[in-house]
């Protein structure tokens, strides 16, 4: 093999390099192999990734025998769980750009010839994907795992039901020993979020796009069984490494529109839209919003699971894995089964060995769906002109029409909440809190949470430039673009405006005439930019809306 590595590591100009390689211990034998950077999203501060420390130890012993030599290197991640409602949040969605770009410069600066990327929380998985794309070398993407489920009065709980019981609680409807019990209780050890949340939405989609082995993602953290896929994630690149398979030779149009119908299969979070344009991006292949919807509405939800559904992410796994998913799609020829995944095989042959557990109920047929069109969709009109996501799961609501209850951030649409100033038919307004008017696009499960629990979220619609959460559910409408800070539409809205979504035409409008409309954008004044110096500023410059994935780009057009 030709091994980009070599470059830094052999030769008689190259003896620097060896010289410090050899004081941690590598020698001439490990400096001629293939070198695979292990690129570890660890960190201390959430159960998402705590486990990823012990099961890169392991990664590195599959790269060992399958003979490489691995060199691990850490990157960054934010839990969305912990910073959820609080100005940390801005902070999340930034976090995937300084992931992928971190990954991809230490790469580049020693060359490796081939990457695992170990990852858990949200941003880590697109982040990791994106980078993997940029550089083009052999890579897979190894995902931790959920955590379990925490139990309360003998039923699954997530972080999910923490957010809700807060609302619930902040309303008189439920006691502070049962919120005290479900906070003590719902995250019982390490792994991601433990619905079809993002992580694990992107967890799906990084097996149904090929960049992670099929039957891996779906084995909880703690699970035993993880040290095996880790093992195996260190033999899997050896092989793409000597059969020079390329992120980009999986990552087709193809590829794209198989992991999209199965977000629509799983009522997967809405922030995938985002992610997956972003990734598409990277991978130079076309894609748009508007590619999204017409996969959406031909792809029935088929898995039942929370936040809407019954049953929690390791109840995927006791079903068969996410391979089984990827029988039903291949059944259903939702997708196209000609697609290379990185073991070299291809989508339907990886497929056709799902080992489906008999009876569960996880996982439907799909003579017995549980909605006929994806879980999410994407909306246009006078008030998203680039389109908007909604979630569709979780209830039957296809139209609200009701009067705006406007908020200029976040945390005082969560008072309002709480206090219980929002009623049976708002629409609850949040604005300038998108990727440039945050900045970094605050995901708002707080909000959406307190809806819930207050017992509002058949009667309530949220329309707002920022996100959602993956485990939000209800009649929510998030990424509205052009956003409020960049003269969109939502910045014209006025408190008691009547508003009107109908999913079942694909429309979200302000119901005034036209020529006030035009009349309000151009009183409109611009806002000056929240941070002026460091990092988020640096994001703020440079993001894009979100109906391009809220990617960063050098300039106009880059």
């Amino acid at each position: 093999m030709k091994l980009q590595s070599h470059t830094i590591t052999q030769g008689r100009d190259r003896a620097p390099a060896r010289a410090m390689l050899k004081g941690i211990g590598f020698t001439d034998e490990d400096l001629a192999k293939p070198i695979i950077g292990v690129a570890n999203t660890w960190i201390e501060t959430m159960p998402c990734n705590y486990n990823l420390h012990e099961l890169a130890k392991q990664v590195k012993e599959g790269i060992r025998a399958a003979g490489g030599t691995p060199m691990e290197y850490n990157t960054i991640a934010i839990s969305d769980g912990v910073t959820m409602g609080t100005e940390g949040m801005k902070t999340s969605l930034i976090s995937r750009e300084v992931i992928a770009d971190s990954i991809e410069l230490v790469a580049r600066g020693h060359m490796f010839d081939g990457i695992v990327a170990l990852v858990a929380c949200d941003k880590t998985i697109p982040g990791a994907a994106m980078a993997l794309l940029r550089l083009n070398v052999p890579g897979v993407v190894m995902y931790g795992g959920s955590i379990l489920p925490g139990k309360h009065k003998g039923r699954d709980i997530s972080i999910q039901d923490v957010f809700e019981a807060v609302g619930a609680n902040a309303r008189g409807r439920m006691s502070d020993e049962d919120l005290r019990d479900i906070e003590d209780h719902a995250c019982p050890g390490a792994g991601a979020c433990g619905g079809q949340f993002t992580a694990n939405t992107m967890a799906t989609v990084m097996e149904l796009i090929g960049l992670s082995p099929m039957g891996t993602a779906a084995v909880p953290q703690v699970d035993a069984r993880k040290q095996d896929v880790a093992r195996l994630c260190g033999r899997v690149i050896m092989d793409a490494v000597r059969k020079n398979l390329r992120p980009r030779d999986i990552c087709t149009r193809a590829a794209f529109a198989n992991a999209i119908a199965g977000v629509a299969a799983t009522a997967g979070s809405t922030n995938a839209v985002l992610h997956l344009l972003a990734m598409a991006r990277e991978a130079e292949v076309p894609l748009s919003i508007d590619d999204f919807e017409p996969i959406l509405a031909r792809t029935p939800v088929f898995v039942d699971l929370k936040p809407s559904g019954r049953f929690m992410a390791a109840d995927v796994d006791q079903a068969g894995g996410i391979s089984v998913i990827a029988q039903r799609l291949v059944e259903g020829k939702f997708i196209d089964g000609s697609a290379l995944t990185v073991t070299g095989r291809t989508f339907a042959q990886e497929a056709a060995e799902a080992k489906e557990t008999p009876g569960q109920e996880v996982i439907r047929p799909l003579n017995r769906t549980l909605k006929p069109r994806g879980g999410i969709a994407i909306l246009r009109g006078n008030l998203a002109p680039e389109g908007c996501v909604i979630k569709l799961s979780g209830h039957d609501k296809k139209i609200h029409h009701g009067p705006a209850r406007v908020f200029e951030r976040e945390e005082d649409a969560m008072q309002a909440v709480t206090d219980g100033k929002i009623v049976a038919g708002d629409v609850v307004v949040i604005r300038y809190e998108g990727p440039r008017g945050g900045p970094g696009m605050r995901e708002m499960l707080g909000v959406t949470g307190a809806i819930v629990g207050a017992g509002l979220s058949d009667s309530v619609a949220l329309v707002t430039d920022g996100r959602f959460s993956g485990a939000t559910h209800g009649f929510m409408i998030a990424h509205v673009a052009p956003e409020a800070f960049n003269h969109g539409h939502n910045a014209a809205v006025g408190e008691g405006d009547t508003i009107t979504v109908d999913a079942s035409r694909s429309v979200l409008s302000l119901d005034i005439p036209a020529d006030d409309l035009v009349r309000r954008l151009a009183e409109w004044k611009p806002r000056a930019p929240r941070y002026k110096t460091g990092v988020i500023a640096k994001y703020c410059a440079l993001v894009s809306s979100a109906s391009e994935g809220a990617v960063t780009r050098v300039s106009e057009g880059a």
